[in-house]
């Protein structure tokens, strides 16, 4: 079974049903808040809440620090708007970057020539036991540490 499959739903509309754990990038997440991007804020809008809802979304401490300072800082959300979002974000496992997973990234982004912040995320997904992580920073479609990449805003 493929990690995203499309079937129709009422109305004829396609529907993403998603099949497995499910790494959200904090870009995905960003584009929630940001009213400059209306097709991708809405379409990350869908994508959220079907984790939510399924509960396959993971995240990891790294994704919330980068949210909280993209979202204050490019994006203007007031601070306290900013944490009162990241507590919505407690509906996804949540994993913590230790001195092992650390470790992982480092080796990860040596093997792969990518930036340890992205090996990083790869290896918080990969620790997960996730399928796919949803992202716009890396290659459509590889696989890096057993994880598909997909830019679900594409």
């Amino acid at each position: 079974m493929s990690n995203l499959e499309t079937r129709m739903a009422e109305g004829g509309r396609e529907k993403s049903c998603m099949s497995g754990k499910v790494f959200l990038d904090s870009n995905i997440l960003l584009y929630a808040q940001d009213p400059a991007s209306p097709k991708k804020q809405q379409r990350s809008r869908e994508v959220i809440s079907e984790l939510a809802e399924s509960g396959d979304g993971v995240i990891s401490t790294q994704v919330i620090q980068e949210f909280f300072v993209a979202a204050t800082r490019k994006l203007g959300v007031p601070p306290l708007a900013a944490k009162a979002v990241l507590k919505t974000f407690t509906v996804f496992e949540i994993v913590v970057a230790g001195p092992a997973l650390i470790h992982e990234a480092i080796d990860c982004s040596v093997l792969n020539t990518i930036s340890f912040w992205d090996s990083l995320i790869l290896a918080a997904a990969a620790s997960a036991g996730c399928n796919t992580l949803y992202t716009e920073d890396l290659n459509h479609g590889q696989v890096i540490m057993g994880v598909r990449i997909q830019n679900p805003l594409a």
